[in-house]
């Protein structure tokens, strides 16, 4: 058992790391997700200002329309109209973009359009433009939040990310808001990101969405579930294994007590058995008849004893056998129980007064050798756990038959365990009474088989009552 403990100890440990293991590398995977899903929102808001610029440039060119019309007015009427701001790129020598930007006032803006190593051209030329579109517009065309939250919503859709709240507001770098949403009534509990929409005016767009956490758990559910799963597999079914191992390990203990308890009550018995038969070999008994009869009489004694003990090891081992076969028959229960009775209170051992009652004759269908062997065991336990004198009343009925005592009794906490195999009633210290925990176990096991049933009321010092319980239309 040691062993085993050393051993549970260890496999334990190993389930633990593996466990933690496990826990380390969901959290990783965690982080992972959650940083593809944050990229995927920075993406989707990108996308999204990329339609609200769309959208503003179609309200742009109704107002250039107005203003062209204006102009060609006031040029019919010889006005001069004001001086527009021009733009222009191309490549100076080294193969560099240069974009040069001609203000009203005849200012003259020189920019290097820079490229940045690893990321596709086409998206930096789409961030590039937004941002020239943004530093051209937002002067002229007011920020339209929600087009904005609309939009958004719309291209995290698309990417399978539904927060339950999307809002969106305008703030400067140190994140003082600039163009605010009504929607937004406390900026605290949610996830927050920010992309610069013009770095020439350090204007971002700040995006607070329901926390990602439930979708990326949502994402990582099956993962989660079998990982669990699988521990409380391991631990149901190590846990089971201990049981089973302990339960296994306190029958072989019970089973060498049988053992050593039993070949304690063989040897005695035979070693009775031998002493009076050798007196009766060596000794002149043909002239002393008491002396040549006690020497009988405790050698009948013994021998009787010795086959009873034969009797509950062949019965154990028959109960073993799933196909007992039994020899079922026709049985008057107050002539059978009364036979039993008067073979009992011929025992010399104790003052035993056994009172068999029937409301007539009763019948039922048994096998008359094994319920033979139940009800002796029965009455036989009545006798050893009394005191010197035995009053057992055997009650029998349409249904039933009855066996009660003016015993010791049992005490509550050990009734549900007076049935299994090798258990006895601690007693203290006391050894005048010596079993082996199989009477019981195959009383039960032999009704049941014969389909009876046994039940029992009993308290300490105030006796006990077996009641067996059998097919009413039997007889």
């Amino acid at each position: 058992m040691k062993m085993f403990r050393v051993n549970s100890i260890i496999f334990i440990s190993v389930i633990a790391v593996i466990f933690g293991c496990n826990v380390f590398c969901l959290v990783r995977l965690y982080e992972s997700i959650r940083k593809n899903v944050e990229r995927e929102v920075m993406t989707a808001m990108t996308d999204a200002d990329i339609d609200d610029l769309m959208y503003r440039a179609g309200k742009a060119q109704q107002l250039t329309t107005n203003a062209t019309m204006q102009e060609e007015a006031s040029d019919s009427v010889g006005e001069k109209a004001p001086r527009k701001a021009e733009a222009s790129t191309f490549r100076d020598e080294n193969g560099q973009l240069i974009s040069v930007r001609t203000e009203a006032d005849g200012t003259v803006v020189e920019e290097k359009a820079l490229l940045a190593e690893g990321i596709p051209y086409s998206n930096q030329m789409i961030d590039a433009m937004s941002k020239q579109f943004h530093t051209l517009m937002d002067k002229y065309i007011g920020f339209d939040m929600a087009v904005m939250d609309s939009v958004l919503n719309d291209h995290l859709s698309r990417r399978y990310i539904f927060p339950d709240f999307i809002a969106v507001e305008v703030v400067n770098g140190s994140d003082s808001v600039i163009v605010s949403n009504p929607k937004i009534k406390n900026r605290t509990g949610f996830d927050s990101f920010k992309i610069n929409i013009n770095p020439n005016e350090g204007i971002y767009y700040k995006a607070y969405i329901t926390p990602l956490t439930r979708h990326i758990l949502s994402q990582m559910m099956g993962v989660i579930v079998t990982t669990f799963l699988l521990m409380l597999a391991f631990a149901t079914a190590f846990r089971y294994l201990f049981r089973t191992v302990s339960r296994l390990r306190t029958i072989e203990e019970m089973k060498d007590d049988f053992v050593s308890n039993m070949t304690h009550e063989l040897k005695t018995p035979i070693a009775i058995a031998y002493s009076a038969n050798d007196a009766l070999l060596n000794y002149d008994t043909a002239n002393d008849p008491e002396k040549k009869e006690a020497y009988l009489t405790i050698a009948m004694k013994q021998l009787k004893r010795l086959g009873e003990l034969v009797e509950n090891i062949l019965a154990v081992s028959m109960e073993r056998r799933s196909t007992m076969p039994l020899k079922p028959e026709k049985i008057c229960l107050p002539a059978f129980v009364e036979e039993i009775a008067e073979a009992q209170r011929m025992r010399a051992d104790k003052d035993i007064s056994i009172e068999v009652r029937s409301e007539g004759d009763i019948y039922a269908t048994a096998d008359k050798s094994h319920l033979s062997n139940a009800l002796n065991n029965l009455i036989d336990n009545a006798i050893k756990y009394s005191a010197d004198t035995v009053t057992i009343k055997v009650t029998i009925d349409r249904d039933s038959i009855e066996i009660s005592d003016n015993g010791i009794g049992i005490p509550s906490k050990n009734l549900p365990y007076i049935f299994d195999k090798f258990y006895r009633v601690p007693h203290g210290n006391r050894q005048d009474v010596r079993g082996y925990g199989i009477g019981l176990y195959y009383v039960k096991h032999i009704l049941e088989k014969m389909g009876w049933s046994i039940s029992v009321k009993s308290h300490a010092g105030q006796g006990s009552t077996f009641t067996l319980k059998f097919d009413r239309n039997e007889g």
